[in-house]
């Protein structure tokens, strides 16, 4: 099975629209018969995604560090799940059981997850797509922060084709059908 990993917050954010979008692409990738992977949390657009996933009768698995599982909120009803030592762990098992990424909002763990990937990518580690789901413009600075780095030569002409940004799920599920 093609898995998908998805990065997101563990909250819901400040805009109803992040929790439907998550629901929205959780759906589309059991509908589409992918398998998710995600971090393994019940609460926020972790729960979201996962939600939608499951609710449309899909695989998903769960990666998640001990010490996280009670704080997080750790689901128990899927597919799979995973409980590991450290995050460590738990972002290597999620990069090797996945065939792409995508990013929906979130905080600093969301874009450490994220950034290792498309760097992996850049040092040719893997050959992953890695796709930012830019819900409300949620991404939009990230966007700017990109340009500005290849302004000051920090990141080379060609490097933003590592990232694939797009505005709704089923942008996200187009390009995922392209590329796997």
């Amino acid at each position: 099975m093609t898995n998908i990993c998805v990065f997101s917050g563990s909250t819901p954010g400040a805009d109803p629209a992040f929790t439907r979008a998550a629901e929205e692409l959780g759906r589309l990738i059991a509908e589409a018969r992918f398998g998710l992977v995600y971090g393994g949390g019940a609460a926020g657009l972790m729960g979201s995604v996962s939600d939608g996933a499951l609710q449309a009768g899909g695989q998903v698995t769960g990666v998640m560090p001990s010490a996280l599982f009670d704080r997080e909120l750790g689901r128990s009803d899927l597919t799979e799940l995973h409980v590991v030592a450290s995050m460590h762990e738990r972002k290597a098992l999620m990069y090797e059981l996945s065939d792409a990424f995508v990013t929906l909002p979130g905080g600093l763990g969301t874009f450490d997850e994220f950034f290792e990937t498309v760097t992996w990518t850049k040092l040719g580690l893997h050959s992953k797509p890695s796709l930012v789901l830019d819900v409300a413009g949620y991404y939009a600075p990230l966007r700017a922060m990109l340009e500005h780095a290849l302004t000051n030569e920090f990141f080379a002409h060609g490097d933003q084709e590592l990232i694939s940004f797009h505005d709704s799920p089923a942008s996200v599920l187009a390009h995922l059908h392209r590329a796997l």
